[in-house]
């Protein structure tokens, strides 16, 4: 039997949001009453939450809201992806600190366990999520929106590089090859990514730069490899741009002396 590797929120409450977020956060409307609003939501420093096969990913959020009365509390904030995928903070894991008289930023952590069994289900978890949050005032204005920010979950890519002969003679051929692959969610594995464009790259021992050679595609098994001439001692790289659901990376350096 094929075992479904899941993400899933990590926390106090988590026996509690499995139906309550499908039941009343996932289902609410955004709406609120009098002059309460958000000011700003952002989560893990805006950049993409990228979880690999193992380790749990922890991503903070933070919610600034403003009330002439002041900030009371902020009830939860909710992440949701493709149904049924979800991640969940309520009240008791979130600490709202004051700005000034009328203004608070609450914060609280998400965590995303590939090992786990509920909440955010295999490979079609990697897209763009909503974050969504609940925060009242202490006049009982309060404010909701499903969608007060967006963030991407990726992914995480590798990638490796092995250029040969070593050493080899000027204007001889160099064989480069790679690896492209990410995380497989539903396997626990890391699965070769196939079809992507991935440059190579060289540097000239004692440079910094890498510079562009050509693109190369990999295979159906993520495998890459193409030849290029020696030329001088030189650090031979594979690097991928990244898309939606994977991040980019660039391999180790490989290097390769050249003799005359």
């Amino acid at each position: 039997m094929r075992t479904t590797t899941r993400l899933a929120l990590l926390g106090t409450s988590v026996a509690l949001v499995a139906t309550a977020i499908s039941a009343t956060a996932a289902q609410a409307e955004d709406g609120g009453t009098g002059d309460i609003r958000l000011d700003k939501v952002v989560i893990n420093g805006g950049k993409p939450v990228v979880v690999g096969t193992t380790k749990v990913v922890s991503a903070k959020v933070s919610v600034t809201a403003s009330d002439d009365s002041g900030i009371a509390r902020t009830t939860y904030i909710s992440a949701f992806g493709p149904k049924p995928n979800y991640a969940q903070i309520w009240d008791d894991e979130i600490t709202c600190v004051k700005v000034s008289a009328t203004t608070s930023t609450c914060t609280g952590t998400l965590k995303f366990d590939p090992q786990a069994s509920t909440g955010f289900v295999g490979n079609s978890a990697a897209a763009t999520w909503k974050l969504g949050t609940l925060v009242s005032a202490n006049d009982y204005d309060y404010i909701h929106r499903d969608a007060a920010t967006t963030f991407k979950v990726q992914r995480h890519s590798r990638l490796t590089t092995k250029a040969s002969p070593k050493p080899v003679k000027k204007g001889k051929t160099i064989t480069v090859t790679g690896l492209l692959s990410r995380a497989n969610w539903d396997s626990g594995k890391y699965s070769g990514y196939s079809g992507q464009a991935v440059k190579l790259q060289f540097r000239k021992k004692g440079t910094t730069t890498y510079k562009t050679l050509k693109s190369v595609k990999t295979n159906s098994t993520g495998n890459l490899k193409t030849t290029v001439k020696a030329t001088v001692d030189s650090y031979y790289r594979y690097s991928f741009a990244g898309n939606s659901t994977t991040p980019a990376v660039n391999a180790t350096g490989d290097l390769v002396r050249v003799k005359k």
